[in-house]
């Protein structure tokens, strides 16, 4: 007899971030957390919602989501413990559709500049990309900046953030963390990514624009393929402190 289909789960947005490895070489083979598991996580230990709300929210019984949450806290703790390279992938799930909003667009830019588009928070570059509330954008013409203002990313989760840029006109993004997701959504606009920025937006741009801040290799990186390689050993997505990238044995490699 045939098994019961799995019924569709519904989750909030796409993963930003798509693998997490060790700190040096893996043990073992990749421990692969489905989709719907790491939404469980998500709505039960970090927003603290009730099974029953976090079952309302995905579209299943309570019972499911305990079952869910038990199976990913155990896949969590080896992938800890044992030294194991984590996953995120697969899972019969269904996304949410993007939020509408009312914020006004952005305004539009000279065919002749380029736009540089910041994560932006009080001043500062904001530190996640998939939940920044604000871009700060730059129009460059002959290397100097002709205009800059704040602007909304339109109620947009990390999942649509890449369609809002591209719809503003962005050449380049400065952010601080960004994850596998992020970094492949955004390489389909041909929207170059400079990642690791921290401090003041303005003095950042600045850098950049003087040739003083360069592009982390883990930000043009889609590692998420099989057999893809650099000209090292791994491949090469250690650009948030961990050095050499981590090549598993199955073609994937841990972006973090």
């Amino acid at each position: 007899m045939a098994g019961r289909r799995q019924k569709v789960r519904n989750v909030g947005a796409e993963p930003e971030y798509l693998g997490f490895s060790p700190d040096g070489p893996a043990s073992g083979r990749d421990i692969t957390l489905a989709v719907d598991e790491l939404e469980a996580l998500r709505l039960v230990d970090l927003e603290h919602l009730s099974q029953a709300a976090a079952a309302e929210r995905m579209g299943v019984a309570r019972a499911t989501v305990a079952a869910i949450c038990d199976r990913a806290r155990a896949k969590v703790a080896e992938a800890l413990v044992d030294g194991r390279c984590l996953v995120v992938s697969g899972g019969n799930v269904a996304y949410a559709s993007t939020p509408q909003t009312d914020a006004e667009p952005w305004p539009a830019k000279k065919e002749s500049a380029m736009r540089i588009a910041v994560t932006y928070d009080n001043g500062n570059v904001f530190q996640h990309f998939g939940r920044t509330e604000q871009f700060k954008i730059y129009d460059v013409e002959d290397g100097k900046v002709v205009s800059s203002q704040v602007v909304g990313s339109n109620g947009a989760g990390h999942g649509a953030l890449a369609g809002v840029l591209a719809t503003g006109g962005v050449n380049i993004l400065i952010c601080g963390g960004i994850g596998g997701g992020a970094i492949n959504a955004l390489s389909q606009t041909g929207i170059d990514i400079y990642a690791g920025a921290q401090g003041d937006c303005d003095v950042i741009v600045a850098a950049f624009l003087a040739g003083e801040f360069e592009q982390v290799e883990s930000a043009t990186c889609d590692c998420h393929g099989e057999g893809h390689e650099h000209g090292h050993e791994g491949c090469g997505c250690g650009g948030h402190g961990h050095g050499e990238g981590h090549s598993h044995g199955d073609g994937h490699c841990c972006c973090h």
